[in-house]
């Protein structure tokens, strides 16, 4: 059985996805960034900019009736590889010592504000 979640605090997605998928024992979930719930990109602190999309990650998460403990894969992108150092202090304080396996590209995001989106799969059986 497939079944797709969309947390009821965040604004429908501008493009065609769901914020998350159950396949079986798994949770995909789509990349997030950092938006409040009016769907407006924060700009500021970068540091802030990744806690919040780590929010927004559990939040779906929590919606497919997920933790972050779950969390088995993510998949990282940055706009710029000199983000890749804070990025890492706040993903490790988040983590602990137990992260899970991990994929980091750098890209273009096409939104000049968006600096790190993140995608996870987590294992809930």
């Amino acid at each position: 059985m497939i079944e797709r979640f969309h947390p009821a605090s965040f604004p429908a997605p501008a493009v065609p996805l769901s914020h998350a998928t159950r396949a079986g024992d798994f949770v995909f979930v789509s990349g997030q960034v950092a938006t409040d719930a009016e769907a407006k990109v924060y700009i500021g602190d970068f540091t802030r900019e990744v806690e919040s999309v780590l929010d927004n990650v559990e939040a779906v998460l929590a919606a497919a009736g997920a933790r972050r403990d779950q969390i088995v894969k993510v998949g990282a992108f940055l706009s710029n590889a000199a983000l890749f150092a804070p990025f890492n202090e706040v993903y490790a304080r988040r983590f602990g010592d137990a992260p899970p396996a991990r994929t980091t590209v750098c890209v273009d995001f096409g939104h000049p504000d968006v600096r790190v989106e993140i995608e996870a799969i987590a294992y809930v059986g």
